[in-house]
């Protein structure tokens, strides 16, 4: 399940098994739905 966060004044999408940051929730959720659990291999 994507999670909402504030931070900078925006709202962000964040996947529980990562914590990658998303500024759209759609993309979030398709994140989500592949994610290792892993930390990313790429910056936020």
């Amino acid at each position: 399940m994507v999670t909402t966060t504030r931070r900078d004044d925006m709202t962000w999408f964040a996947c529980e098994a990562c914590g990658l940051l998303f500024d759209d929730r759609a993309d979030a959720e398709t994140h989500e739905r592949s994610c290792e659990g892993d930390e990313p291999d790429y910056l936020q």
